[in-house]
Parts: C-alpha cells; structure tokens; sequence
C-alpha cells in the first residue's frame, strides 16, 4: 500500500514536471515571437486545457480516478523543483536556438529575394521616368480641361 503511494506520488511529481515544462512553452513562445494579448489569452487556455486533460488522465490511469491530497502535494512538488532547477536555463537555451533559426530563416529570404528585388529596381528605373511622364502629362490635360470655360455661342452681327 505504501510503495503505491509513493510510486503515484512519484508519478504525479513527474506530472508536476511536465506542467512546469508545459508553462515554459508557452513563456519561450511568448519571449520568441511578440503576439498580441487575444492570442496570449487563446495560449493561457490552452495551457489550462493540457494540464487539466494531463492531470486527469493520469488520476483516472494511475489512480482509479481517486483524488487524494497528495496528489496535489505531488504536482505542486515537481511543479517548484522543475521551475527552480530547470526553468531558467531550458529557457534560455530555447530562446537562444529558436532565435538563431529566425535569424538562418531571415538570412535565407533575404538571400533568396535578392534576385526578384533586383529585378524589382530596374523595372522601376526603366519604367519609372515614362510612367511619370504620362501620368504628369494626364493630370495637366485634365486641369486644364477643367479650366477651360465654356462660352455660349454669341449671335454674329452682319454688317
């Protein structure tokens, strides 16, 4: 009865370890790409979601769906030893590699785009002085256009 318990309190430390590696997720999600708060909120309830769907999964596997304090005691316990031992530096190491791999991503459209934006400038350096011209040209046919008065027809005297 007793290696049981401990063996389920065990089990639920592990679970605590895992929420806490859930949280961090969604932490390096958040110091890796800026989103706005509605998809924060979207991220929050989905980390509930998973945890909540985690947690009773493994009371209801490991447990027969009894709860008991323990359990709590035992996710609360991985929960803190996951964040003080390994939050910090899987955080960092994280964010570390998901910015590198923006970077090589970024280097490589950039690498890749460099023919098109090339193209992209002489098209406008040919195209650029006749555009100007006739569309300058349109606009002065069309002030003056609506400069021009109208005059009514004056009756012609005959001598």
């Amino acid at each position: 009865m007793v290696t049981n318990q401990a063996y389920l309190f065990l089990i639920f430390i592990v679970n605590g370890l895992i929420t806490g590696f859930l949280f961090d997720f969604f932490r390096i999600l958040r110091k890796s790409f800026k989103t706005k708060d509605f998809v924060t909120y979207i991220e929050d309830i989905v980390f509930w979601i998973l945890t909540g769907f985690i947690v009773l999964y493994s009371i209801f596997v490991f447990n027969n769906g009894e709860i008991r304090f323990f359990i709590f005691l035992g996710i609360a316990l991985g929960v803190l030893l996951y964040m003080t031992i390994f939050s910090n530096s899987i955080i960092k190491v994280s964010v570390f590699v998901i910015q590198f791999i923006k970077n090589i991503i970024i280097k490589i459209i950039h690498i890749v785009s460099m023919p098109f934006s090339f193209i992209i400038k002489i098209i406008k350096k040919v195209f650029h002085k006749p555009v100007s011209f006739i569309t300058l040209n349109i606009k002065n046919i069309f002030k003056n256009i609506k400069n021009v008065k109208i005059r009514p027809k004056q009756a012609k005297i005959s001598k």
